[in-house]
Protein backbone atom coordinates (compact mmCIF):
# COMPACT_ATOMS: atom_id res chain seq x y z
CA UNK A 1 0.00 0.00 0.00
CA UNK A 2 1.67 3.60 -0.94
CA UNK A 3 2.63 5.78 1.87
CA UNK A 4 -0.11 8.45 1.11
CA UNK A 5 -3.10 5.83 1.63
CA UNK A 6 -1.34 4.86 5.01
CA UNK A 7 -1.07 8.63 6.12
CA UNK A 8 -4.43 8.95 5.16
CA UNK A 9 -5.62 5.77 6.65
CA UNK A 10 -3.65 6.79 10.09
CA UNK A 11 -5.14 10.30 10.03
CA UNK A 12 -8.81 9.16 9.38
CA UNK A 13 -8.64 7.06 12.17
CA UNK A 14 -7.33 9.38 14.76
CA UNK A 15 -9.83 11.53 14.12
CA UNK A 16 -13.42 10.18 13.36
CA UNK A 17 -15.78 12.62 12.56
CA UNK A 18 -18.18 13.93 15.57
CA UNK A 19 -21.68 14.65 13.01
CA UNK A 20 -24.78 13.40 12.76
CA UNK A 21 -24.89 13.18 8.85
CA UNK A 22 -22.77 11.58 6.80
CA UNK A 23 -19.93 13.64 5.18
CA UNK A 24 -17.78 13.18 1.90
CA UNK A 25 -14.09 13.52 1.05
CA UNK A 26 -12.73 12.57 -2.48
CA UNK A 27 -9.21 11.58 -2.55
CA UNK A 28 -6.35 11.41 -5.33
CA UNK A 29 -4.04 8.76 -4.47
CA UNK A 30 -2.76 6.93 -8.22
CA UNK A 31 -4.89 3.97 -8.93
CA UNK A 32 -8.36 4.97 -7.62
CA UNK A 33 -8.84 0.72 -7.33
CA UNK A 34 -5.94 0.60 -4.41
CA UNK A 35 -7.43 3.16 -2.47
CA UNK A 36 -11.16 2.07 -3.02
CA UNK A 37 -9.69 -1.47 -1.46
CA UNK A 38 -7.79 0.48 1.50
CA UNK A 39 -11.04 2.59 2.56
CA UNK A 40 -12.95 -0.11 2.68
CA UNK A 41 -11.62 -1.79 5.31
CA UNK A 42 -11.85 1.27 7.48
CA UNK A 43 -14.53 1.80 10.09
CA UNK A 44 -17.01 4.08 9.77
CA UNK A 45 -16.67 4.03 6.33
CA UNK A 46 -20.15 3.76 4.82
CA UNK A 47 -19.15 3.86 1.11
CA UNK A 48 -16.85 4.37 -1.95
CA UNK A 49 -17.32 5.43 -5.90
CA UNK A 50 -14.21 5.79 -7.77
CA UNK A 51 -14.12 7.94 -10.90
CA UNK A 52 -11.82 11.29 -12.05
CA UNK A 53 -11.47 14.71 -10.84
CA UNK A 54 -10.20 17.71 -12.32
CA UNK A 55 -10.46 17.01 -15.86
CA UNK A 56 -11.54 19.31 -19.11
CA UNK A 57 -12.62 16.27 -21.09
CA UNK A 58 -16.09 15.32 -21.39
CA UNK A 59 -17.09 11.91 -19.81
CA UNK A 60 -13.45 10.30 -20.74
CA UNK A 61 -12.69 6.76 -20.84
CA UNK A 62 -10.63 5.12 -18.55
CA UNK A 63 -7.61 4.78 -21.46
CA UNK A 64 -8.28 8.31 -21.82
CA UNK A 65 -7.58 9.25 -18.19
CA UNK A 66 -5.01 6.97 -18.11
CA UNK A 67 -2.92 8.24 -21.18
CA UNK A 68 -2.80 11.71 -18.90
CA UNK A 69 -3.65 14.13 -21.83
CA UNK A 70 -7.21 14.51 -20.54
CA UNK A 71 -6.28 16.70 -17.03
CA UNK A 72 -7.85 13.96 -15.23
CA UNK A 73 -6.90 11.85 -12.14
CA UNK A 74 -8.41 8.77 -10.84
CA UNK A 75 -9.90 9.69 -7.33
CA UNK A 76 -12.02 7.68 -5.04
CA UNK A 77 -14.90 9.74 -2.84
CA UNK A 78 -15.24 8.30 0.32
CA UNK A 79 -18.80 8.45 2.54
Amino acid sequence: MAVRSLLLLALLAASPLQASEPSAATFAGGCFWCVEEAFDKVDGVLSTTSGYANGTTENPTYEQVSSGGTGYVESLQVI
